[in-house]
């Protein structure tokens, strides 16, 4: 069987796995991973070899930032410091520009919280505003949605642009950069525009209140500017020493060069602030030692499947590199002149909407596009870019096979049909809007 037969094979495979026999992600990859390398005919040592490289190499690093993000949200979460963000933020731009509250909102709290927790977090907020305005809830939700979706998607240490950039090869730094560059008009776009036009053709209620049904928390929420001091360090640490590395900055001593680069790097920065959140926000706020280990230990649940995930999708990818997959590619790509970033873009998208799951569809099509990449001169920048366009594919048509679909459908009050009216077509315009945006932005950088 050709090399290239080999690679489609392995993807049916897997979707077939996914799909139709219903098993994890994570098994599927290595499974199709493994196939894929015996139908391009390297033998079963080598196989073996291509498993543990490929999966190594992509831990190396992802775990580290994976878990060292999900311990740093987990403890801002607890602290309240989500619903201070979004009360803030309310009360500072008034009622009248509730919409844009939410949709920064979303866009601040998911950088360190994952989606799924910060939106059931926050949806007391909107059923608020709801209450308070009678306008449909939609008005709220949406931009809320888009906000969370974006930096959920385009800016680390979110673990989906984590896993793209590792396998590619792009810089953390760029990608916050260039996630955020994209995230302004895809969130104004997909948040705010269509959120006012879609919440004039649906009018959804928030659920009525009920005696009992909420527990009235006395505890004071956390000062909002050490709520954003605390997010903001990690990430202006990693910016800094990008720009260090890249040699934007320069630092003549070589002992302080050296210091400043271990601080920018995202390990020490991720470190860094998980022990100004531990006290800050945890100890400071009356916390004991033991509840926070619980805390943070229970975080792991989540990114342990997100960084097993991760490196059977470095697997999938060195099985292309090590039977020569992705060199003709390459070479294909290069006759064609079709362009590595829509490839990108594409890959992400069919896997997305094929089986669901916008995490699968990042690491499938990164796997695919890195051996393309092998011997290129693309710029940091471009590499980052390329990173967005694939999670810009990754998050288009949320459906039926998607979680988040049913979540929104629950939370928001909807049937299938508003859910797909709103939460769906919002996915695929901030999908599209994102990624005309990356691509602006590749031929800029």
């Amino acid at each position: 069987m050709s090399v290239i037969l080999s690679v489609l094979a392995g993807i049916i495979i897997l979707l077939t796995l996914i799909l139709v026999l219903r098993l994890p992600a994570f098994i599927s990859l290595l499974i199709s991973s493994i196939l894929t390398g015996l139908f391009a005919g390297l033998d079963a040592a080598t196989i073996i070899d291509t498993v543990q490289k490929g999966m190594g190499s992509t831990l190396g690093f992802v775990a580290v930032v994976v878990g060292l993000g999900a311990m740093f949200g987990a403890i801002l979460e607890k602290s309240k410091g989500a619903e201070a963000i979004a009360q803030w933020l309310t009360k500072t731009m008034g009622i009248k520009n509730a919409p844009t509250s939410m949709l920064i909102t979303g866009f601040v709290v998911a950088i360190p919280v994952f989606f799924d927790v910060a939106f059931i977090i926050l949806i007391p907020v909107i059923y608020a505003l709801q209450r308070k305005t009678g306008k449909s809830l939609l008005l709220y939700g949406i931009p809320l949605l888009a906000g969370l979706a974006i930096t959920h998607s385009f800016i680390p240490p979110t673990p989906g642009p984590v896993a793209v950039a590792d396998i590619i090869n792009a810089d953390l730094g760029w990608v916050i950069l260039v996630g955020f560059l994209a995230g302004i008009p895809t969130a104004i776009a997909s948040g705010l525009i269509y959120g006012k036009y879609i919440a004039g053709k649906i009018h959804i209620h928030a659920p009525p209140l009920v005696s009992g049904d909420i527990e009235k928390d006395s505890t004071p929420l956390p000062n909002i500017g050490l709520i954003l001091s605390i997010i903001l360090v990690p990430i202006v640490l990693i910016l800094f020493g990008t720009m260090i590395k890249s040699g934007l900055i320069e630092i003549s001593s070589p002992s302080i060069k050296n210091i400043v680069t271990l601080l920018g790097h995202p390990f020490t920065a991720l470190i860094i602030a998980n022990l100004i959140v531990w006290y800050a926000l945890g100890i400071g706020r009356g916390f004991s030692s033991k509840e926070l280990f619980k805390i943070s230990s229970k975080s792991m649940e989540p990114a342990g499947t997100i960084i097993l995930l991760t490196g059977a999708g470095g697997v999938f990818k060195q099985v292309l590199v090590n039977t020569g997959a992705g060199e003709i590619i390459a070479n294909s790509f290069a006759e064609w002149g079709f362009p590595v970033i829509l490839f990108g873009f594409l890959a992400a998208a069919i896997v997305r909407i094929l089986q669901g799951s916008a995490t699968v569809a990042m690491i499938t099509a990164a796997g695919l596009v890195a051996p393309i990449l092998a011997g290129s001169s693309f710029s940091g920048g471009q590499l980052a870019a390329l990173v967005i366009a694939i999670a810009s594919g990754a998050s288009i048509l949320s459906h039926v096979n998607d979680s988040g679909f049913w979540l929104v459908k629950e939370y928001l009050g909807m049937d299938e049909k508003q859910t797909f009216q709103s939460w769906t077509i919002m996915t695929t315009v901030l999908a599209f809007t994102g990624f005309f945006s990356a691509v602006i932005l590749f031929y800029i950088f």
